[in-house]
């Protein structure tokens, strides 16, 4: 008889609260002659994204159970609460996201005018996301204010319920967008010809090419990317004085960082 192993697969990494996503379809109205196109807008400043999908039973008992109760599962119950920060709109409005939802919910909502069209699904930091945790579903919604003190930020507080049972969907999220590379040192100062100096920053991940990396005007005589917020570069042949450090990637290239090298 083997013995279970405790150890994770090669590669696995710790999984955090934060990553996870919700979106609701701005262009969603249930009563619609003709169907429009999902137009999915993230809800941002979102946290305890918590969804939930009780399985609804039914009773398949016989005398084969021996008195032992057999429920099996007919269908289920979703719904899906989170709370969000207030962000007012320099028009007074709410994020679109939200108006979105209060739309749902306000007096003369009343039948299909009610139901609001919301998707949800793993969205990690790094990484790829995992391709079946991902659902959409038809929902009514509800929400109070949250953080009611004197001096708090403002929040709310929203629960969604499911009408129908959830679908699942392929994953959507395919990756944060690259930022640009930031240069926030270059250690150590005066290295000449063929010395390593070290980058930090940030927006390193995408960087390649042979002009990833600049001193003034010439490509690094060679660098590598240590981590998206290290570089170790070897300086190019030149002259003494100043030769502002530039990174570049695919999403852009940072400010020029000031540099004085050595011959």
């Amino acid at each position: 008889m083997s013995t279970p192993t405790t150890a994770l697969p090669a590669g696995a990494a710790l999984g955090f609260s934060y990553e996870y996503g919700l979106d609701v379809d701005l262009n969603y109205d249930a009563g619609a002659a003709t169907p429009t196109e999902p137009n999915w807008q993230p809800v941002r400043r979102a946290s305890a994204i918590a969804p939930t999908a009780p399985p609804i039973t039914a009773t398949a008992q016989s005398y084969d159970d021996l008195g032992a109760p057999n429920d099996q599962k007919t269908s289920e119950s979703w719904a899906l609460a989170f709370t969000a920060l207030v962000n007012r709109l320099a028009s007074g409005l709410y994020a679109p996201e939200i108006e979105a939802l209060k739309k749902y919910t306000e007096p003369d909502a009343i039948g299909t005018a009610s139901i609001a069209h919301v998707r949800w699904y793993d969205k990690p930091a790094s990484g790829a996301p995992n391709p079946n945790d991902a659902y959409e579903g038809f929902c009514s919604v509800s929400f109070d204010r949250g953080n009611t003190g004197n001096a708090d930020t403002g929040s709310w507080s929203f629960s969604l319920t499911g009408q129908g049972r959830r679908i699942q969907i392929a994953n959507p999220f395919t990756g944060w967008a690259p930022s640009t590379p930031v240069v926030t040192s270059v250690l150590p100062s005066g290295a000449a010809a063929g010395d390593l100096v070290t980058i930090k920053g940030s927006g390193f991940s995408t960087v390649t090419g042979l002009d990833g990396v600049k001193f003034g005007a010439v490509n690094a005589a060679d660098y590598e990317v240590v981590s998206p917020t290290v570089i170790v570069a070897s300086l190019p042949t030149g002259s003494a004085g100043a030769a502002n450090v530039v990174v570049k990637s695919p999403a852009g290239s940072s400010t020029p960082f000031t540099y004085t090298r050595g011959a």
